[in-house]
Parts: structure tokens; C-alpha cells; sequence
């Protein structure tokens, strides 16, 4: 119960730091400055309450105890000795005005000067490679905060206030990772279009998921990929599914270097330890990531950029990603190569889900040729078709396609998922209900009437490798047959009671009378009219 309400209080700490900034600017922008922050927070008084552990051995009453025994000891012989330790362990050193404690002080005081956060900052980025350019995306010196270093440290100083009373030193990692992931997902729906590239909606990260970890919860060191990762939502859900989640290793990659940023804080904010998380910065098809030692995963998460363009140039013919294939994905279109992508850095016994508009089951040329040539090689395992409109930034229906690299039978699992949803303002969306329908389906693979089918290879040959779901699953509802007679019946019995009615009110329009001569010609034309 404390628990819910941590996470409550959590919650409404973060939207009252949303409140300080709304009026500036707009959400795509005043993100950057507030989940920023309220991870400079987190990495501030988790260093606190790691040095008072280390001091003290226990539990701080408070951040401002755990700063006084932090000064204490660096103003004695032990002080480089312990900022080694703290360095080691957490990978930055903070010192004691730098720590977001000191600054909330100083915005309560009025003394607060951005100059600071920004030397903050500058330090974190500067202590470890896991770090650098982190902060890059928080401008505190904006025009948007206000006009002139006052009003922008003032602007800044009411945030730091605000966020202050996130109590991180009783809330388990757990739930702040949780609050920021609702903050994310609050974003998304208010920046609609722009939200694509960072936020794959909680319900279809469930379904991915849980879809590419059956059979590999009990694993331990089980490691997860995901090349086109946003914010790491998707790479992170991972470890509700997992028996032993403290060993997963998380790959990720991003274009977008904000949304990298993003990605980054989020890991660190749900207690990824710096050694289990490689994430990059770059651009999935034109460079391979990873080329290392690890370079296929357990798992395959994906949700790419739909029908996005991508060069196509003829030397990717050569590269082992796409060579055995022949053909290319269309520039226009590189779902293929993002599919392809994926596949490549699959293990043998892993399991790949990744989202996709419909296109790419039935365009032909090309994608026909990828496509045919998947389904040769038995690597698509199951297709399901989720419902429209479930996306911040396209409304269109998408499907899951989930791919396997080796494996014995070459038959296809279809679902239709596409009606299970419920209407909501902006997304429809999809519950645990509809979820658990979907993932019983797909365990069960089988053919279930109106819902599932399982295609043989033959019935795919004869489609002429077409994977459009409606060639295989019969989702058609007929019409319930109309009972003619009854009907009719029906219809003699309203037409029997508009007359009884319509005599009554004739009855009552000619007991009415009136001195005023014209409104009787008007009565006894309409009663004329009636009655004729």
C-alpha cells in the first residue's frame, strides 16, 4: 500500500513540475528540461545516500544528514580516499555545492544561480564515457525560461523546488523507473506525431515481449536487443517477465541523440548497473551494431520508424545483414531492412518480434522476394494484425510479425487481434484482458474460428506467399437473418398505434377554440389536412 502511495506522491511531484514549465513552452521541449532534472536528482541523492552507507554504514534520517557526514569526512585525511571509493562505484564523484540538495537549499533561499546546475552538469558528463553529452538537450540558458539570467535562474530554481519533493531516499528504484516511464508515456500523448520515435504505446511492449521471452524466462543472462529503441521502454520490459532479471544485459541503438539521452536515463533510473546496458548512438542500417564480441541476442525487440527511407546503395548487397537475400529492401520503404536487421543478430534458439505496418506482408517485387524467401527458410512463425489507431504518431493498423532462425516446420501462425480494444480519447487502447487473449493464442497455436489459423506451407504457396491476414483468418460476422413475418407483424402493430394516437390528438385539436378568427382558419386547415 505505502508503495502505491510513493508512487502516487511520485507521480504528482512530476506533473507539478510539467506545471512550472507549460506555460513557456510546449511539451516536446519542457521534457527535456524536466526529465532532465529529476535524473540529475536521482544520480545526486543516490551518490548521497551510497557515501552515508559508506560512512555510517545505514540509512540517512535525511539528504541534508547524509551531505553534513559527506563534508565531514572530505574535509578530513579521508577525503580522497573516499571520492576514489565513490568514484568506483558510481562511476561520477558530486561534490557537496553540486549536489542537488545544496541547490534545492539555495532555490528555498533565493540564492540559487543556474551557473551551477550547469558546472553540475558539465561534471557528470566529464566523470565516465557512460555519461558524456547526457545533459546536452537542457538549455539553461533559453529565452523560453524567461528574458535574462535572473528570471531563467528563477524559472530553473522553481523546478529544482518543485521536484524536490520527490522523495527518492524512501521510494524504491523500481517505482521512480515506473514514474518516469508514465511521464514518457505522458509525453508521447501530448507531442502525438513527434512521440513515434521515442514511445511504443505499454500494451504492444507487453505483447512483443512476453511473445520473444516465452520459453526463455528461466535464463540467466538472458540479453535483449532492440536497434530502433527510443526511450528503452521496450528493451526494459523485459525485466518483468524475467526469473532472474538482476542478469539481463540490455543492447540498444538510437538515432535520434535526444532520444539516446533519454533512453540512457531511463536505463540508470529503473537500476540497470552501467556494466549490464550497451547502448549506442547511430543509425541502425547504415552502420551494423554490434560488431563485437556479442552480436546476436536471445531476444529481438523492435518497433523501426514504419516505411521509412533508407539509401538502398548497392554495397549493401554485400553486407552479411542482407547478402543472402538477393535483392534489397526499396528505398522508400526499408521495413525489410530493419527486419532483416534484426534477424541477423538473433540467436539460433532466440525469438524476434517486431512491428510492422501491413504492407509488408502482401507488396510484391522486392519485399515479395525477401518475403518468399523468409517463408522458405521457416523464419516467420507468426503473424498477428493489432488494432488501428493504437499509435501516438499514425493511425494506421500494424501488425506483429514474430521470426525464429532455425527451426523445424515452416507453418505460419496468424491472429486477428484487430477488434480486440477499447475506444479511447485520442488511442484506442488495449487491456491486460486483450493482451492475455492474445498471448493464449499464440501459446496455443492453433486454429480457432474467427480469431486464429494455422497455415500450413502449402497454404501459404498457394497465396503465392501473401501473408494478408484476411486470406487466412474469416473474421466476418454475418448478419443475424430477419424474421420476416414477425417484422411485418411489427410494422402493423406501430402503424395501428400511430393512427390511435393521431385520432386522439384530432379529437383534442377540435375541442380547441380561440377569439382570434385567423388562428381558426389556421386549426381548422390543419384539422382539414389531417383528416383528409
Amino acid at each position: 500500500m505505502a508503495e502505491m502511495e510513493n508512487s502516487r506522491d511520485l507521480n504528482s511531484v512530476l506533473w507539478s513540475g510539467a506545471d512550472v514549465l507549460r506555460s513557456k513552452m510546449d511539451a516536446n521541449e519542457y521534457k527535456n528540461y524536466l526529465l532532465g532534472i529529476v535524473f540529475y536528482k536521482y544520480l545526486s541523492d543516490s551518490f548521497l545516500i551510497k557515501v552515508y552507507d559508506m560512512i555510517c554504514d545505514g540509512k540517512p534520517e535525511s539528504l541534508k544528514e547524509a551531505l553534513d557526514a559527506y563534508v565531514e569526512v572530505l574535509n578530513g585525511e579521508d577525503g580522497e580516499a573516499l571520492k576514489t571509493e565513490m568514484k568506483r562505484v558510481c562511476h561520477y564523484v558530486i561534490e557537496p555545492e553540486l549536489t542537488y540538495t545544496y541547490f534545492a537549499d539555495a532555490a528555498r533561499n533565493n540564492s540559487f544561480s543556474r551557473e551551477q546546475l550547469q558546472k553540475a552538469f558539465n561534471n557528470i558528463e566529464q566523470s565516465d564515457e557512460l555519461f558524456v553529452d547526457l545533459f546536452t538537450d537542457i538549455d539553461l540558458y533559453s529565452n523560453r525560461l524567461g528574458v535574462g539570467d535572473q528570471k531563467q535562474s528563477d524559472t530553473i530554481a522553481s523546478l529544482i523546488k518543485v521536484i524536490d519533493n520527490a522523495d527518492l531516499l524512501n521510494s524504491d528504484v523500481e517505482i521512480l523507473g515506473n514514474a518516469y516511464e508514465t511521464l514518457i508515456g505522458w509525453f508521447a500523448s501530448e507531442t502525438g506525431k513527434k512521440a513515434g520515435e521515442f514511445y511504443t504505446p505499454q500494451a504492444v511492449s507487453k505483447i512483443l515481449t512476453r511473445i520473444a521471452i516465452k520459453g526463455q524466462e528461466e535464463k540467466q543472462g538472458l540479453s535483449v536487443y532492440d536497434p530502433c529503441m527510443g526511450s528503452g521502454s521496450l528493451l526494459l520490459n523485459a525485466k518483468k517477465y524475467a526469473k532472474h532479471s538482476e542478469y539481463i544485459k540490455y543492447y540498444g541503438q538510437e538515432l535520434n541523440t535526444s532520444t539516446y539521452n533519454l533512453a540512457r536515463m531511463n536505463m540508470f533510473l529503473h537500476g540497470i548497473v552501467a556494466e549490464n546496458q550497451k547502448l549506442h548512438n547511430g543509425d541502425t542500417l547504415d552502420g551494423d551494431w554490434p560488431t563485437g564480441e556479442e552480436t546476436d541476442f536471445n531476444m529481438v525487440l523492435m518497433n523501426p520508424p514504419y516505411s521509412a527511407k533508407w539509401s538502398a546503395a548497392a554495397g549493401f548487397l554485400q553486407d552479411e545483414r542482407f547478402s543472402d537475400y538477393g535483392v534489397l529492401a526499396p528505398k522508400s520503404k526499408a521495413d525489410y531492412a530493419f527486419l532483416l536487421h534484426g534477424l541477423y543478430h538473433l540467436k539460433s534458439n532466440g525469438t524476434m518480434a517486431i512491428v510492422l505496418p501491413h504492407g509488408v506482408l502482401f507488396r510484391g517485387a522486392a519485399e515479395g522476394k525477401i518475403r518468399e524467401k523468409l517463408l522458405r527458410s521457416g523464419n516467420i512463425y507468426a503473424v498477428i494484425g493489432l488494432p488501428a489507431n493504437l499509435f501516438y504518431n499514425t493511425s494506421i493498423p500494424t501488425c506483429i510479425i514474430v521470426l525464429k532462425k532455425h527451426r523445424d516446420g515452416r507453418d505460419v501462425l496468424f491472429i486477428d487481434a484487430s477488434k480486440k480494444f477499447n475506444k479511447g480519447k485520442k488511442q484506442n487502447e488495449m487491456t491486460d484482458e486483450h493482451i492475455e487473449e492474445i498471448i493464449n493464442l499464440y501459446s496455443k497455436r492453433d486454429t480457432v474460428e474467427k480469431e486464429a489459423f494455422l497455415a500450413s506451407f502449402e497454404d501459404i504457396e498457394k497465396n503465392d506467399f501473401n501473408l494478408n491476414i484476411p486470406r487466412y483468418v474469416d473474421n466476418f460476422e454475418k448478419e443475424e437473418e430477419v424474421d420476416l413475418p414477425a417484422l411485418l407483424g411489427e410494422m402493423k402493430k406501430t402503424d395501428e398505434e400511430i393512427e390511435k394516437v393521431q385520432g386522439e390528438f384530432l379529437s383534442m385539436l377540435k375541442e380547441l377554440t380561440s377569439d382570434d378568427a385567423s388562428i381558426m382558419v389556421s386549426l381548422n386547415d390543419l384539422i382539414g389536412k389531417m383528416e383528409g
